[in-house]
């Protein structure tokens, strides 16, 4: 009984983490209505209230998801890389390139900060540090960077690919400004390198 109540509940959730992304995607955070997304999703908003406390928490939710999910594709970009330090630029690249995505660069990226604050201290960010400074970490070891603290490399080099994203998504042609974002990204990042590599 306690089990199949457990799944419908995270059914619930999902129903309307899934209906917020349409809603906010499309709407943004200001326009999108509750009483519209619950409908959609079959649900009322006392469910929306008991799973998220309101829309705020749903909202956070939606960007967390989105977030996780940004994160894990551009590791799989670094683990399709060449090496170590090439996987390095490529999660970054991944990353500021997302910023492309109508559904990133509305929820994430432009909404995301002015609803949740500082996008560096939202939870799923701590993923990202914790496999970046995992990857500076092993560059250390093979001598391939300057000795350098690898936390403080960690957020430098997620910071600047998060100012990355966020400047491509806000610039008034954001096609245009992803490869000179990405190119100075790289820059930034090669400094790290105990040798200049090409």
């Amino acid at each position: 009984m306690a089990g199949k109540r457990l799944e419908t509940m995270q059914e619930n959730r999902q129903k309307l983490i899934a209906a917020a992304r349409r809603a906010f995607s499309t709407k943004g955070y200001a326009a999108a209505s509750m009483d519209e997304l619950t409908a959609e999703a079959g649900l009322t908003r006392g469910a929306l209230y008991h799973n998220f406390g309101d829309k705020r928490g749903l909202f956070a939710a939606v960007v967390e998801e989105i977030d996780t999910d940004m994160a894990e594709r551009a590791q799989r970009r670094a683990a399709s890389a060449g090496d170590e330090w090439q996987g390095l630029l490529a999660e970054g690249a991944a990353y500021i390139e997302m910023a492309l995505e109508p559904e990133v660069q509305r929820i994430v990226l432009l909404d995301g900060p002015a609803v949740l604050g500082d996008p560096s201290q939202w939870p799923s960010q701590n993923s990202c540090l914790q496999v970046t400074r995992e990857a500076v970490e092993r560059l250390l070891t093979l001598e391939l960077l300057k000795p350098v603290d690898a936390e403080a490399a960690a957020r430098l080099l997620c910071g600047a690919a998060l100012n990355a994203a966020l400047f491509v998504a806000a610039a008034p042609d954001p096609k245009a400004t992803l490869p000179k974002a990405v190119q100075a990204f790289q820059a930034l990042a090669s400094g790290l390198l105990a040798e200049p590599r090409s």
